[in-house]
């Protein structure tokens, strides 16, 4: 962008180096009008090496070294680039962003792929680097409260190559502001293929209590240099390094509460045990059964709960993950002192196996998703990942099933929170013998000589 007054200059006068709160006006906005948008180039203006930097996030790379998860090299990077896992069954890799086969009853075609939230054009896609790479990135998709998203999405360009559209408007640069609820969760709620699928939760003031105070992701998800903090979540393998966690000073402490009694139970108890009663997302799907829909292309079967519809698992976790081809969850216990109790979303996928190794086999949606055969799917992901004979890895392929917990990190609330009733009895939401408990602890934990005097208190005032 060239100006006699350029977008560097107008934001230096102004004294400031920060994206507009959401509603204020973009420093910038006459020369921005003036030039028009040109991608990064122009958010270069103000922001040098912004784009080469973005290029070494998780966002753009989509995976990263992983060092909490069991099995895997510490010298190699992990994340939806390259590991197979049930949610999905497949990656950036098998299932890159392309055109399916023709539907055999329809003739029709579309596009479909698992990097469609990448945040660049597709030509320069997962992991890509260089300028052509920096040239690609979408920043406003991000970054853009009046973003149009119906052009994101994808087309083929007059070389015959598959392009993913952006919004690079002036009218969309004219509102740049930190991201939006809408900006994070069209990738993020949507992700896992559909709306609230993969995590079970959607964020809006009716769900959530952090959503009703008129908080947005990013006012916990506070990202350094476009690195974003993140929890630990068993399936969440990629991060940026950093972590988000409720006991942050900056949020509720370690401390959070006036009740001694309470803040007792942090220690052992995750925050996420009493503020997040349920969840919900994806149940269960099968791979190896796909349903055809009504626009005749095929979707593997799936089990779909609502937000708030179930009820979590609760397990001892450290932040640590057991790894196998038939689970993946939480490591932990009430001994090793760094464990706490700990909700967690279960969701169960069935998927092929490798004849051989027993391990999972990853599986190209292209020709199931246009006629069904699923394991035409499995010999094209072999045969994509360089794998001996994938016909025959195909055919001698085993159904079966893995489990995996979720972290259940989302649809807080204060006022529907588990009480000391909730826990402590009988017929409680934890299970003491699973958890590690003896029979005589559990009798102590189960009484109500624990909380009786207290919750009887508080009933006379709620009377």
């Amino acid at each position: 962008m060239k100006s006699s007054v350029s977008v560097a200059a107008v934001l230096l006068a102004l004294g400031l180096a920060a994206l507009p709160a959401r509603g204020a006006e973009h420093p910038g906005k006459e020369a921005l009008e003036k030039n028009g948008y040109h991608g990064p180039e122009s958010c270069e203006e103000c922001h040098p090496g912004t784009a080469a930097a973005f290029l070494e996030t998780v966002h753009w790379k989509h995976a990263s070294k992983v060092s909490n998860v069991e099995g895997l090299d510490p010298n190699k990077e992990y994340g939806m680039k390259n590991r197979i896992y049930v949610m999905c069954n497949g990656n950036d890799i098998v299932n890159n962003l392309k055109e399916i086969p023709k539907s055999p009853e329809t003739g029709k075609t579309k596009f479909s792929g698992c990097n469609t939230c990448h945040p660049g054009n597709h030509l320069s896609d997962v992991a890509s680097t260089g300028p052509e790479a920096q040239k690609a990135v979408d920043c406003l998709v991000c970054h853009s409260s009046d973003y149009d998203f119906r052009q994101r999405k994808p087309y083929k360009d007059a070389e015959g190559r598959v392009v993913m559209g952006q919004d690079r408007s002036t009218k969309a640069a004219l509102a740049i502001s930190k991201p939006t609820v809408k900006n994070c969760m069209v990738c993020h709620e949507a992700a896992g293929g559909g709306v609230v699928v993969k995590r079970g939760f959607s964020f809006t003031k009716e769900t959530d209590a952090h959503a009703a105070k008129g908080m947005v992701c990013v006012d916990c998800h506070k990202a350094k240099n476009h690195r974003m903090p993140t929890g630990l979540d068993p399936n969440n393998w990629a991060t940026d390094g950093l972590l988000v966690s409720c006991a942050d000073t900056s949020c509720h402490g370690a401390k959070p509460h006036k009740d001694a009694d309470l803040n007792r139970h942090t220690a052992r108890i995750a925050c996420q045990t009493c503020h997040i009663p349920r969840t919900g997302g994806a149940f269960a799907k099968d791979f190896t059964v796909w349903e055809q829909g009504s626009d005749k292309f095929y979707e593997p079967t799936t089990l779909k709960k609502e937000a708030n519809e179930t009820t979590p698992v609760y397990a001892w976790y450290n932040g640590t993950v057991k790894n196998t081809p038939h689970f993946i969850g939480p490591k932990g216990s009430r001994q090793d002192g760094k464990s706490r109790i700990t909700p967690f979303k279960i969701f169960q996928g069935k998927a092929y196996f490798e004849a051989k190794t027993g391990n999972l086999l990853s599986m190209d949606f292209a020709p199931p998703m246009a006629n069904g055969d699923t394991r035409a799917g499995v010999a094209s992901a072999a045969r994509t990942l360089g794998m001996k004979d994938p016909e025959q890895v195909a055919k001698n392929a085993v159904p079966g099933w893995q489990t995996i917990y979720f972290g259940s990190n989302h649809l807080v609330t204060k006022s529907k929170s588990l009480s000391c009733a909730n826990c402590h009895a009988p017929n409680g939401v934890l299970n003491f013998k699973d958890l590690g408990y003896s029979d005589a602890e559990i009798v102590k934990l189960t009484t109500p000589e624990l909380y009786l005097k207290k919750l009887v208190e508080k009933q006379k005032e709620e009377w």
